[in-house]
């Protein structure tokens, strides 16, 4: 039987490592957001790996690029972006569920709200408008529960999705490689 390679490997062939940047950011690479192009490549190559294995990121460049003394900060840089992009969804989803939280709450008070004023037109009136309001207090209370609920059930999970995507991508080895002379893909 075959065996697999340890890691699930991105490649990333560049003409340069600034390619791999954004080009308006002016701070050195450790701190340098990655082009917006460089991190589609690598998020959407990523989603389709196997998520049981360690991810590599191979970035391809010209021989003097990957003989640069830059070239080391590279891996820094695309591990730091990815590690900075898991945290920002870990505080995503605090606040989501803080939201959710407090959405509860008055979610709660107005079901609570909703089901005495009903149960209190039921005491005292009877008819088809009363019990119609009654139903229609009912389903407005529900309703507005709804969406708290929503967010405990449904919202969190792409929002996790995310995070362990973004925590592999920072855990993820980086090489420089060099490559051939000749035209290079970009990413």
């Amino acid at each position: 039987m075959p065996q697999q390679p340890d890691h699930a490997t991105i490649e990333i062939n560049l003409r340069e490592s600034a390619q791999l940047f954004n080009t308006l950011d002016p701070f050195p690479f450790r701190e340098r957001d990655l082009s917006a192009e460089a991190e589609r490549h690598i998020v959407e190559w990523a989603r389709e790996l196997p998520e049981n294995r360690p991810l590599e990121i191979l970035i391809h460049l010209p021989p003097e690029q990957a003989a640069s003394e830059s070239a080391p900060e590279l891996a820094a840089a695309v591990n730091g972006w990815f590690d900075s992009r898991a945290r920002e969804e870990r505080q995503a989803m605090r606040a989501l569920f803080r939201d959710g939280r407090i959405g509860l709450l008055f979610g709660f008070a107005a079901l609570a709200f909703c089901l005495f004023l009903s149960w209190s037109i039921g005491q005292r009136y009877e008819g088809p408008f009363p019990r119609t309001l009654q139903e229609s207090l009912i389903i407005l209370g529900w309703v507005v529960i709804w969406r708290p609920a929503e967010i405990f059930l449904y919202d969190w999970l792409p929002i996790a999705r995310r995070k362990r995507l973004y925590l592999r991508l920072a855990k993820a080895q980086v090489a420089i490689r060099a490559r051939p002379p000749g035209p290079a893909a970009q990413h």
